[in-house]
């Protein structure tokens, strides 16, 4: 390898090798830097984690409100149906997984007649779940 020198006289041509020394210095800071960094950057903290079973969550049902007024008129949602309605949609939710919640509301001047035909026709729909909504009494 031949070095330039600041004389002259010798030959006037430019040197035509490349300089590896810059390219070398700056290689080798580079693998410094890896190889101090490698180390940090696999470095994990070791946790012991609890440990949880889980069920799955099963789906909601669906909460129907059936309404009989002083009457005796039936409501589904807030739509008024026959007796006959009431129990062929009583029929199809029976059918359904999982089965609806039945919160029934019945007027106090409502006959239990319209109330007991009305569970009857739940029950043999294989409907298991109603509920009966009532207002508080006012407090004295």
């Amino acid at each position: 390898m031949a070095f330039a020198s600041f004389d002259r006289k010798g030959g006037a041509a430019p040197v035509a090798e490349i300089n590896m020394v810059p390219l070398i210095d700056v290689m080798l800071v580079l693998l410094v830097i890896f190889i101090v960094t490698a180390p940090l950057l696999s470095h994990a903290v070791k946790l012991d984690l609890p440990r949880a079973s889980s069920q799955p969550v099963p789906p909601v049902a669906d909460k129907i409100d059936f309404s009989i007024d002083a009457q005796g008129q039936r409501y589904w949602n807030g739509e008024k149906v026959s007796r006959e309605q009431a129990q062929a949609r009583l029929q199809a939710q029976g059918q359904r997984q999982p089965q609806p919640e039945i919160h029934l509301r019945a007027d106090e001047a409502a006959a239990y007649r319209a109330v007991a035909e009305t569970l009857a026709d739940a029950s043999r729909a294989g409907l298991g779940k109603i509920g009966f909504v009532s207002q508080p009494a006012p407090a004295h």
